[in-house]
């Protein structure tokens, strides 16, 4: 069953903290919900259904729906890292699409920040009974370094420089500036990227996104509830997800799982790349956006060096403005799970309510695009396109 056209996103609220050393996970999931019902012109009392990912305290939506004092008649909980909020828009609209909610809440919050978590440079400890665990945590794979792999076989392959790689932080800093809540929102030249302490080779410093506290929500509803609402409508046009592994060793480090779940979504919604006139593509690192940006084709297999230099993906300056608000790499990562935060300014850039300064003109076309896990190992992806209507 195709969800083209089947649902709206009605509501977006990004938290405004950076920090919350003194809130709860649940608080802040709380209040996020609020934002974004607030912003769609509904109440709790309109929510029939409810989906989070394993950020959400308890067991699955059970806790956050009784302190949410929702009345859910469908629930979802998935778990695919940072793109499990792109995965949860189209269950959503799969969902209502089947009838069995009308108006879908989402909600993320986080606070690894505040808690000293050190996600990108420390192994993290999981549940010794995945299967992959013995074979890899011995080996101390951290995110910093399992990035760095992906990095250093591009270049290896296709010529990538770390120049080019640093031409994202560079963008994300043009646009970070103009956002008030951003992290990171002094500019930064490609030389200040290189110059940066190395993390991983060849990563630096600044080819790593922020750590943050915070969250977001979304709320989407049918389209007949869309209509009756006093806000700018965004269709869901096309979905797509997946999870790439390892695949008992013969793994090619040098393209993600974008290159399915990007082909999917684009053929359900019936549009290309070109098309696209704005992007939110996930930027945990500089390496994972160049790689997302050739899976989904917007530009050739090894070309993304090229393709993201010279500022091309500054707003008003290049030929595809990406992460408008900074992005990970300079505006919020909450929860270490980024997924939510670029569907949210991709709406914003539908809306036409984004910063003026980095607003596309007559913004009708928007893609949304996460990853979740490790490019290294496992990881899941998801891609969302939406239309303003």
């Amino acid at each position: 069953m195709s969800i083209h056209g089947r649902a709206y996103i009605v509501g977006a609220f990004e938290h405004p903290t950076r920090k919350a050393p003194h809130t709860s996970v649940a608080q802040l999931h709380a209040e996020v919900a609020h934002g974004a019902l607030v912003d769609a012109g509904l109440t709790k009392d309109d929510v029939d259904g409810y989906f989070c990912s394993a950020d959400a305290p308890g067991m699955g939506p059970t806790s956050m729906v009784e302190y949410l004092n929702l009345r859910p008649r469908h629930v979802d909980s998935t778990d695919i890292g940072g793109a499990s909020y792109i995965t949860l828009v189209s269950h959503a609209a799969q969902a209502i699409a089947a009838g069995k909610c009308n108006v879908a809440l989402i909600t993320l919050a986080g606070r690894p920040r505040s808690e000293g978590v050190a996600t990108g440079t420390t192994p993290r400890v999981r549940n010794p009974s995945q299967p992959d665990f013995q074979w890899e945590f011995p080996y101390g794979i951290a995110n910093a370094n399992g990035y760095a792999l992906c990095a250093r076989r591009h270049m290896y392959e296709y010529g990538t420089t770390s120049e080019q790689l640093a031409w994202i932080k560079v963008a994300a800093s043009h646009h970070a500036q103009h956002n008030p809540n951003a992290m990171l929102r002094k500019l930064v030249t490609v030389d200040e990227v290189l110059q940066s302490p190395m993390v991983a080779d060849p990563l630096h410093r600044l080819d790593c996104c922020v750590v943050s506290d915070g969250g977001g929500a979304l709320v989407i509803a049918r389209p007949e509830i869309a209509r009756k609402l006093n806000r700018p409508r965004v269709k869901i046009l096309g979905t797509g997800e997946t999870v790439k592994h390892t695949n008992g060793g013969d793994i090619d480090l040098t393209y993600s799982g974008a290159k399915w779940s990007g082909a999917r979504a684009f053929a359900e919604a019936g549009v290309t790349p070109q098309d696209i006139q704005y992007a939110s593509i996930y930027d945990s690192f500089t390496i994972t956006v160049l790689m997302q940006l050739e899976d989904l084709g917007f530009c050739a297999t090894g070309k993304g060096g090229d393709f993201v230099a010279d500022g091309n993906l500054i707003s008003g300056v290049g030929r595809l403005p990406v992460n408008t608000d900074g992005g990970g790499l300079c505006n919020n990562h909450p929860g270490n799970r980024g997924g939510m935060t670029k569907v949210i300014e991709a709406v914003r850039q539908l809306r036409g309510e984004a910063h003026p300064a980095v607003q596309v003109a007559n913004c009708s076309l928007a893609l949304a695009q996460g990853t979740g896990g490790m490019l290294a190992t496992r990881h899941g992806s998801a891609t969302l396109i939406l239309e303003r209507e």
